[in-house]
């Protein structure tokens, strides 16, 4: 949006939450167990990949050649493949930000709390921005996970996966916020960071109809 911080009260937005970075875990608790579609597609999509992880993981059980210490090296190869893909998921949003038309993205990380954020400095999004923003990494990194599973052979299938499973886990917090707004679908909501103070902020005004 081509607007400020400043100008939101003017235009009819109303302060609705202030979120301090390092309350970040328990917000997007709260909001990912509001039953919204972002929050049922969230838990939904991690059940079927995990059931589809257990399936590779146990195919061919009972045959010859089958060795479960294969499996779980193959399992782990698939979490540290999702571990390495943390710096490129933030940067995705970062592009994403950028093309949305931020000017000011950074990064940030707790990794005692184990979070990791791309932010962009008092960039006003709107819902859909913010959509675009949030969901940017998710279906790049699913795509470019979902094409070896089905290319590759012996037990990389597994692997990717498994990488797979991680991933989609770690995009809660992508999908506690999407389910933040989708909470407060009778307001028009928007939301901005402030990188200094570390707070993320979040505006709400009432449809017009």
């Amino acid at each position: 949006m081509k607007l400020t911080p400043h100008e939101l009260p003017s235009l009819g937005y109303q302060l609705l939450d202030k979120l301090h970075h390092q309350e970040l875990v328990p917000f997007l608790q709260t909001y990912l167990k509001k039953k919204t579609k972002y929050s049922i597609f969230y838990y939904a999509i991690n059940i079927f990949i995990f059931g589809f992880t257990g399936y590779l993981f146990m195919a061919g059980y009972g045959k010859p050649g089958f060795s479960f210490g294969d499996r779980f090296v193959h399992f782990s190869y698939g979490l540290a493949i999702a571990f390495a893909l943390v710096p490129l998921h933030e940067y995705i949003h970062a592009l994403a930000y950028k093309a949305q038309g931020a000017k000011n993205t950074s990064y940030d990380a707790n990794l005692k709390k184990f979070y990791f954020m791309a932010l962009a400095d008092q960039f006003v999004a709107s819902k859909r921005e913010f959509l675009f923003v949030a969901l940017a990494p998710f279906v790049c990194i699913s795509t470019l996970l979902i094409v070896p599973i089905c290319f590759t052979h012996a037990n990389w299938p597994l692997s990717f996966s498994a990488a797979l499973l991680a991933h989609t886990s770690m995009c809660a917090g992508d999908f506690g916020l999407l389910s933040y707004f989708a909470f407060h679908k009778d307001k028009e909501l928007v939301t901005y960071d402030d990188v200094s103070a570390k707070i993320s902020y979040f505006y709400g005004r009432d449809i017009e109809k």
